[in-house]
């Protein structure tokens, strides 16, 4: 078991030698160190090597993790349950407009964070996104180590707003590719982040129930094929673990290399019937003491707390993890059921090898 980028996978995504999967890319907000055990006994179960464990800048702060600490519980959680190949780290949602972005870069790679993506849709133009986004492509490649290609995603539209089209992707790449060779020969990025109908988290209604979302599979399988006229290996879907199961194999067909989940492992680990009643009301009272005054005046209490309670998992992180042992695998059972579903669903399942040949 070694730390490792997906660089050396996705150029051979992107060159046509290997295909028909989409990585998943799961965020483990809470329980960390149990959940990833559910999430390696998944991966042996399925003989999975292609998937990724990330956690974005906001999560690191609102669950209270850092990178190191992060990289240590997912390891450790790896040995114990004998998992053999390649651990890829990633930092999700680097933020471009972040003022420490390089120091919490630095901080990421010295973890063991080995893929990075740059989130500069946090820029209304998109020619200032491209060129924050070569910047910092430039920045990565020279802290990166000697002996380990980073791999890198960029971001061209903001996730939950309007659908990327295919004149803003060759826009974004003609501007980015323009000023990342202001640089020198360096390798940039290898994959971009689309928006394709989705949002972070899904939208909830006023019952609290989830809104069927459409994706737009159609628009994901042209950016993806686009993407790789540009040597990329293909566009990333955001915001997709709430989408209704039925859509999970479609994702594969559309070309799309990877695909970020994590809400919905959140979702199940607060609304498990292992989950301590009292607990659960003891968070959510906080959450309303504390974040109520920005409830929007449409949105019910049910929509208040699914969108502000994932802001209670570093508050009550010590309480969280003195769930009584019994309860905490019961609820990592049912994790890695779901965990199953998505290596198969992505067609991840019996990539074991493919990852080992090429690692």
């Amino acid at each position: 078991m070694y730390l490792a980028s997906t660089q050396k996978l996705y150029e051979k995504i992107a060159k046509g030698e290997i295909g028909g999967f989409t990585v998943p890319a799961f965020n483990i907000r809470t329980l960390t160190f149990d959940v990833a055990r559910a999430l390696f006994r998944a991966a042996k179960k399925e003989k999975a090597g292609a998937f990724i464990i990330e956690l974005a800048q906001s999560e690191m702060d609102y669950t209270d993790q850092s990178p190191e600490e992060y990289v240590r519980n997912v390891t450790e959680a790896a040995l114990k349950e004998k998992f053999k190949g390649p651990l890829f780290f990633q930092g999700d949602h680097f933020k471009a407009n972040s003022k420490n972005l390089e120091k919490l870069i630095i901080e990421a790679i010295k973890a063991g964070f080995f893929n990075i993506d740059i989130d500069g849709s946090v820029f209304d133009q998109l020619e200032e996104n491209a060129k924050i986004t070569a910047k910092f492509s430039r920045i990565i490649r020279n802290l990166q180590p000697k002996s380990m290609e980073i791999s890198i995603g960029g971001e061209v539209s903001k996730i939950g707003g309007e659908n990327t089209t295919l004149g803003e992707f060759k826009k974004f790449m003609e501007i980015y590719q323009r000023e990342l060779s202001k640089y020198g020969n360096i390798k940039g990025i290898i994959k971009i982040a689309v928006q394709t109908g989705t949002s972070h988290g899904g939208i909830v209604l006023p019952s609290g129930k989830l809104k069927q979302i459409e994706a737009d599979f159609k628009t994901l399988r042209e950016l993806s094929n686009e993407a790789k006229k540009y040597g990329l290996a293909g566009a990333v879907q955001h915001g997709a673990s709430t989408l209704p199961e039925n859509y999970f194999e479609r994702f594969p067909k559309t070309g799309a290399c990877e695909i970020h989940l994590a809400t919905l492992f959140q979702n199940m680990i607060y609304d498990s019937d292992y989950f301590p009643k009292d607990l659960r009301e003891k968070i959510y009272s906080w959450l309303k003491e504390k974040f109520w005054q920005k409830k929007k005046p449409s949105d019910s209490e049910k929509q208040f707390i699914y969108k502000f309670r994932k802001r209670a998992l570093g508050h009550f992180k010590k309480e969280i993890l003195s769930i009584p042992q019994k309860n905490i695998d019961k609820i990592c059972e049912e994790l890695e059921e779901k965990f199953r579903f998505f290596f198969k669903s992505l067609n991840v399942s019996n990539t074991s090898n493919l990852i080992k040949n090429i690692y």
